[in-house]
């Protein structure tokens, strides 16, 4: 460990960093200096589209720095954090770049957390400047903080973005009385940039530390993947308070001069018609939101010819969702990606159609990472396409958590992470992610993975989604509970769900026990499934 330019403490690896500037990954350069460099050479280029309203190089670089000036007047300095709980605006485009050029800490905040996450978030940040809408989707954000600042230790100052509610400051006001910074400051790129807090759909959130290196580097690793040049165009309606949302909307399109278009809601009517009017090339985005689009293009017996790449990830991925989309979007390779806020990109597409196989049926091809795979119980290297738990460690690899305690168990002895999926390696360097640690069901003392459960599920016609956790049994310690979101007009029960486990093959323990029928499945704001709500459920209907 050792403590930053701005007082943070951070795991730090010289040799792993030295290979990563010596390869390329790490450019030793923040994003404000990308940031003045482009806005200098090219200010009349849009960057940024957010819904209806594009923003050129010169217009967000110029409202950065009166707002780095605003920051500096207030006496901001290196490792302060500033927080932002906004939808997918520009505005947090300027707040992430002004922050980069005095050295400030940016800590996004997932618009659907309420009182309890915010407080926890902002008290653990100890956050100098929060900004936050007035109103957005009928929730009253100045309400809230007005409800939680007495358990707040050191409140925060706050800014509203396009809206009004006195006494707080107003974001457009603020950028037309601050003076503008003249440059970005001298600020180490190894220091500190992002701290991220993880979705908590296994416990409390924990902060994860980025540096500006870091973030860098899944850019790098992204453009060299895909091919990616300043001709793309990105389509992005994940959060940008999310991994994937901050990287592709706040830092790719400095890094990689490819314009990033947004919505700050999502409906996929309107998300298509986005995707055709700017010819993207590139899209990432859960599921669901690739469910929609291909509904949608079906219904509409129309294609989106510009497309090349759509990288689907933070939920579970069907493989007959990809092989659809494939077949939807002709000149499209749908991939199932494999990472976290930790590790944010670990795998690659296909290099063509033609292997649309790995793109459907694993997560990836591992790219510029190291992995190893252990036994669950002993820790030690399982034999060749063996399960176990994998471990990584990469360029683009978060430099800890901001709690100390949270690194505790969280890296092995040769700085790899440990990522809490289970996988298998296939042909050599495809990830096979076949669950995740904490979700093994352990019945009858066999250790059954919901994954491969759920995979079977999801070949039926009749099911749209399916979630399987674990249930208490008095006889067998765990049972097998399966939550099913049935297509719409369609139904079935447990014998049904039994012949599809038996039809597959799959061993006769693994047939749910307990079905229950949902009209749609909790998840966090990235898609993922709340199976902590369901692992809650389902103790519910556990026999006494």
């Amino acid at each position: 460990m050792r403590r930053d330019v701005g007082g943070w403490m951070v795991r730090w690896h010289a040799e792993m960093a030295a290979r990563a500037v010596a390869q390329g990954d790490w450019p030793n350069r923040t994003v404000a200096e990308l940031a003045q460099e482009r806005a200098t050479t090219q200010p009349a280029r849009v960057l940024i589209v957010d819904g209806e309203l594009a923003l050129t190089c010169g217009a967000l670089y110029e409202r950065a720095q009166r707002l780095a000036g605003f920051f500096l007047a207030q006496g901001l300095c290196a490792g302060a954090v500033v927080s932002f709980q906004l939808p997918n605006w520009w505005e947090a485009s300027v707040i992430n770049l002004a922050a980069a050029m005095i050295g400030v800490v940016v800590n996004p905040i997932v618009p659907i957390n309420r009182d309890a996450e915010v407080t926890h978030m902002l008290n653990e940040s100890a956050t100098r400047l929060l900004f936050i809408p007035s109103v957005f989707r009928r929730f009253d954000y100045a309400a809230m903080l007005r409800r939680i600042a007495p358990a707040l230790k050191s409140a925060p100052r706050i800014v509203l973005v396009r809206g009004t509610s006195p006494p707080f400051e107003e974001f457009e006001t603020m950028l037309r009385v601050a003076a503008p910074l003249p440059a970005p400051l001298a600020v180490d790129p190894n220091a500190v940039k992002l701290l991220m807090y993880t979705s908590g759909t296994t416990g409390r959130p924990k902060g994860v530390l980025h540096t500006h290196n870091t973030i860098h580097a899944d850019a790098a690793k992204m453009t060299s993947a895909m091919a990616l040049g300043d001709a793309d165009i990105t389509f992005c309606p994940s959060p940008l308070t999310h991994v994937s949302g901050y990287l592709w909307v706040l830092n790719m399109p400095w890094y990689g001069n490819i314009p990033a278009v947004t919505v700050d809601t999502w409906d996929p009517e309107q998300a298509f018609d986005r995707l055709a009017q700017h010819r993207c090339t590139f899209m990432v985005g859960a599921t669901p939101f690739l469910q929609d689009l291909v509904a949608t293009a079906r219904r509409r017996a129309q294609t989106l010819p510009d497309l090349r790449y759509y990288l689907c990830g933070g939920a579970a991925v069907p493989p007959s969702l990809i092989y659809e989309a494939a077949e939807v979007f002709p000149r499209c390779i749908p991939w199932r990606t494999f990472g976290a806020t930790e590790a944010p990109t670990l795998t690659a597409p296909p290099a063509s159609r033609h292997d649309l196989r790995y793109a459907a049926e694993t997560d990836g091809r591992l790219y510029r990472a190291e992995a190893k795979v252990v036994g669950i119980a002993t820790g030690e290297p399982v034999a060749s396409g063996g399960e176990g738990e994998i471990l990584v460690r990469e360029a683009s690899m978060a430099i800890g958590y901001a709690r100390l305690e949270d690194n505790e168990g969280s890296y092995d002895h040769e700085g790899y992470f440990r990522m809490g999926d289970l996988v298998r390696i296939v042909d050599g360097d495809h990830i096979l992610c076949t669950g995740r640690k904490k979700d093994l069901i352990i019945r009858a003392g066999e250790n059954i993975s919901p994954k491969e459960i759920e995979d079977v599920l999801y070949r039926s016609p009749k099911i749209l989604e399916a979630a399987v956790v674990a249930m208490p049994s008095r006889r067998t310690g765990e049972a097998i509970c399966a939550f099913i979101v049935p297509r719409a007009g369609e139904s079935l029960d447990l014998a049904e769900v039994a012949a599809l486990i038996g039809g597959a093959g799959l061993a006769r323990q693994k047939t749910p026990e307990h079905l229950q029928l949902m009209p749609a499945l909790p998840k966090n704001p990235a898609g993922k499934v709340r199976k902590d709500q369901l692992r809650e459920m389902a103790r519910g209907y556990a026999s006494p």
